[in-house]
C-alpha cells in the first residue's frame, strides 16, 4: 500500500467515524428528549407505550454503532500500520546511505584540508586528486560490502550445533 492511498482511505474512514459520530450524538439526544417526556408525564398513556418502544429501537441502534465504531478504529489503525511500516522501509533506506556515505564525507574532510600539505608534496594534483577519487570510491564499495555482509548474516537462521 502506497501512502497516498493509504491517505484516502484515512480520510474515508475519518469522514466514516465523523458520520457514525453524529447519529450517535443525535441518537443519544433522541433517548434523552424521551426520557424527560416520560419523566415529566407530558405523554398518554398510548404514547408512553410508543416511546418505550422507540427507546427499544434506540437501544439497539446503540449497540450497533458501537460496533460500527470500533470497526473503523480498527481499519484506522491498520491503515496507520501500513504508513508506519511504508516510512520504517523510507528510514532504513537513509539510514543505510548515511553509513555508506560517512566514511567518505570523513575522507573528504580530511583530503581537503590537506590539499596543498605534505601528503601531496611533489605529486601533480591530476594524480594526487585521482588517487584519491580511487580511494573514496573503494572505501564507499567496502562500506557497502560490509552492510550486505551484516545484512545478510542478520537475515540466516542460526546454526544448531550438534
Amino acid at each position: 500500500m502506497t501512502d497516498e492511498e493509504a491517505a484516502k482511505i484515512l480520510a474515508a474512514i475519518a469522514a466514516e467515524e465523523d458520520l457514525n459520530g453524529r447519529i450517535r450524538r443525535n441518537v443519544l439526544d433522541t433517548r434523552r428528549a424521551l426520557s424527560f417526556l416520560m419523566r415529566g408525564r407530558f405523554l398518554s398513556k398510548v404514547q408512553h407505550e410508543e416511546v418505550r418502544e422507540i427507546l427499544r429501537d434506540i437501544e439497539s441502534i446503540d449497540g450497533h454503532t458501537a460496533f460500527l465504531f470500533n470497526k473503523i478504529n480498527f481499519q484506522m489503525d491498520a491503515t496507520v500500520g501500513f504508513i508506519n511500516i511504508n516510512q520504517n522501509k523510507d528510514i532504513k533506506r537513509l539510514t543505510i546511505i548515511s553509513v555508506i556515505f560517512m566514511p567518505l564525507n570523513l575522507l573528504a574532510g580530511v583530503g581537503g584540508m590537506s590539499e596543498f600539505s605534505m601528503m601531496t608534496l611533489g605529486i601533480p594534483w591530476q594524480i594526487s586528486y585521482a588517487g584519491f577519487m580511487v580511494g573514496l570510491v573503494i572505501v564507499g564499495w567496502l562500506t557497502f560490502l560490509g552492510l550486505k555482509f551484516f545484512e545478510n548474516r542478520k537475515l540466516k537462521p542460526p546454526r544448531k550445533l550438534t
